[in-house]
């Protein structure tokens, strides 16, 4: 393996990390709607991005067009606004478990997308790997809805589950669509483009803020609401701002049939942050699904060392 495959692998670990966060939030904070969670989120994640941005934006400036700022526009409706919109939705519908499956399917959906980009791996090598995914998945999401208590009347969890289905094709769009970006324009670094894409989050987050903050929005005691800013600040610097850095970086460094499977990483870390949350170790069987996921990442990272390299280690 190649020390910029390497580095992109790290990267993309560490964005799961931090993105696992984003499965708590709606649990933690079940007395908001999802609207007012995203909005809150995703306010604090454009005012910290402008505040950041600042001191370099007379640099910036001149390298931005109209047609970067109609990507970052789309971009942030896709992977920020109407993936956490729906995320959101889901968690509070359907449950944690029953979303974090159908999200877990993100890697497969954006690796076969992949798979007709030049010099792409074809889809025969990367079959073992997928299938390991899809396997480990299945085990979580069957384990997860055996002990997982249905919440709510059966149209209202469909209706999560479509939404965790919704999720699941916007934030594949957007990781295809950013990964393309970030190829198009070397001379923007990660981070950069992270914050630009902040910045055009919070102008869009702006247009929710009548809907979840003033017309029908149920009373919450200011302790509630204390807790809801410090949540969406704290998801927003955790999952938004350095998340995104990471994953741009990731982005960079990976071909798009790596990148799908380093999404991975969001499922196991939003799978170990609810057993913390829950208080409880996983199951025999949650386990093993554990291992599947990690190892199918593995096999795809192998299968896009380069020949000489998998030669000499043969040799």
């Amino acid at each position: 393996m190649n020390r910029s495959i390497g580095w992109g692998i790290a990267n993309g670990i560490a964005a799961g990390a931090l993105w696992g966060v984003v499965f708590l939030a709606p649990a933690m904070l079940a007395s908001f709607r999802a609207d007012q969670l995203s909005a809150g989120r995703y306010l604090v994640y454009g005012l910290i991005a402008v505040v950041l941005l600042a001191p370099r934006w007379r640099q910036l400036r001149g390298r931005l067009g109209m047609a970067e700022w109609r990507g970052l526009l789309w971009l942030s409706l896709a992977g920020n606004l109407v993936y956490f919109l729906l995320l959101a939705t889901a968690v509070q519908w359907a449950g944690g478990a029953a979303a974090s499956l159908i999200v877990g399917l993100i890697p497969v959906v954006v690796t076969l997308a992949g798979v007709r980009e030049e010099g792409a791996v074809p889809l025969r090598r990367l079959a073992p790997a997928l299938l390991l995914c899809l396997f480990g998945v299945a085990l979580v999401g069957y384990e997860a809805l055996q002990a997982e208590h249905a919440e709510g009347s059966a149209a209202q969890r469909l209706l999560g589950l479509l939404c965790a289905i919704g999720a699941l094709f916007s934030w594949a769009v957007y990781s295809i669509g950013n990964s393309r970006w970030l190829a198009r324009r070397p001379d923007l670094s990660g981070h950069d483009w992270s914050l630009l894409t902040g910045v055009a989050t919070g102008a869009l987050a702006l247009l929710l803020v009548p809907t979840a903050f003033f017309a029908g929005t149920p009373a919450h005691p200011p302790a509630q609401w204390g807790l809801f800013w410090l949540a969406s600040a704290g998801v927003a610097v955790v999952a938004s701002v350095l998340g995104n850095a990471c994953w741009n970086r990731a982005s960079r460094h990976l071909p798009l049939t790596l990148t799908g499977q380093m999404i991975v990483f969001e499922t196991l870390f939003a799978l170990l942050y609810g057993f913390a949350w829950r208080q409880r170790w996983p199951t025999h069987m949650e386990a093993v699904a554990i291992v599947c996921l990690v190892s199918g990442v593995l096999l795809c990272a192998h299968a896009h060392r380069p020949p000489r390299a998998v030669a000499e280690h043969a040799g």
